[in-house]
């Protein structure tokens, strides 16, 4: 069965108690309605890994929690395989994994392993099958070192590739992940990242990736749908925006030396303090490597940091139009 998601018109409110006086918000509280998704539409066939971004707010993860069934929509129509998402929470239960940065779906005084043991009863595996699948993910991911020890005794990075092997345990069609790389170190990222686009090439898994990281949309993602304020910005190729807008890195360099001057082409200055220097780089005008090279020309550098543009300021730049 083909798992190709469509979403149409989707909206969800949420119902927020005011803040007054103790006696009036205990025995007269005052209610007011807040729009988290205002009329989304899109739709993704199978086997695409397609970004969802956006500032925190958004409405990212209230999205994916709709099409996970964890929510129920206020209005519009969601379809996952002719499946409704919130009517058919079990059976479509088997046909998608989820993993939530920010809630560990892992036995939290167990091993992995005893997680993985127990989900493979839940999705109804093979003993064989359970055993051939779980040593070809904890392979893949290089988690033999990890999944015996308790989950409270494993670093952030180490769990979320144990909450990423549970998700694909069961081989699912469609793997929507929330803030996956979000508390990470950049190295970590990385690591996450790359397992992602791998199991998803090998497999054939539709990725929908809720992030407000862009280095997530760059690394795994073909298209990127943007979302503010509950409502859809951009729905583009990563290569289109790519070309468009994400072409500013920021370098953060530390020096023994007080201060140095980088004048270059494309290189802007954001902040300079002492053995400290913040710049942003136009990556359409010069490379990040060559920045790099002329700041060791000029100093001892003892940390570089490069990072992507926050997602705030590219919301901003497509409002105002710069990228068409």
């Amino acid at each position: 069965m083909s798992l190709s998601i469509l979403v149409e018109n989707l909206q969800k409110n949420f119902r927020i108690r005011k803040k007054s006086g103790l006696f009036k918000s205990v025995f007269s509280p005052e209610y007011f309605d807040v729009r988290a998704v205002d009329g989304v539409s899109f739709s993704l066939k199978e086997g695409e890994r397609v970004a969802f971004v956006g500032p925190n707010g958004a409405g990212k993860s209230t999205t994916i929690k709709i099409l996970s069934g964890i929510l129920h929509p206020d209005g519009g129509r969601v379809e996952i395989g002719g499946f409704v998402p919130w009517v058919d929470r079990k059976s479509l239960a088997y046909r998608i994994g989820t993993v939530f940065g920010q809630r560990s779906q892992l036995w939290y005084h167990l091993p992995a392993q005893d997680t993985f043991e127990l989900l493979s009863y839940a999705y109804d595996m093979s003993r064989e099958d359970y055993l051939s699948r779980i040593k070809m993910l904890v392979d893949a991911f290089d988690a033999g070192d990890i999944v015996s020890k308790p989950v409270r005794q494993l670093s952030l990075g180490e769990r979320m590739r144990c909450e990423i092997i549970a998700s694909l345990l069961h081989r699912p069609k469609i793997l929507f992940l929330d803030e996956p790389t979000v508390g990470l170190d950049v190295v970590s990222k990385g690591v996450i990242r790359d397992l992602v686009k791998k199991a998803s090439d090998e497999d054939g898994t539709t990725v929908l990736l809720t992030s407000h990281d862009t280095g997530d949309m760059e690394r795994v993602c073909d298209r990127v749908i943007v979302i503010d304020h509950g409502q859809l910005v951009t729905d583009k190729p990563v290569r289109e925006l790519r070309s468009g807008y994400i072409r500013e890195k920021i370098i953060t360099l530390a020096m023994k030396e007080e201060a140095i001057s980088l004048t270059m082409n494309g290189v802007r200055l954001i902040e300079a303090v002492p053995h400290q220097l913040r710049v942003s780089v136009d990556t359409s005008q010069i490379s990040v490597e060559a920045v790099l090279q002329a700041a060791m020309k000029l100093s001892s550098l003892q940390d570089i940091t490069v990072e992507d543009p926050p997602m705030e300021d590219i919301i901003k730049e497509i409002y105002a139009g710069s990228f068409v």
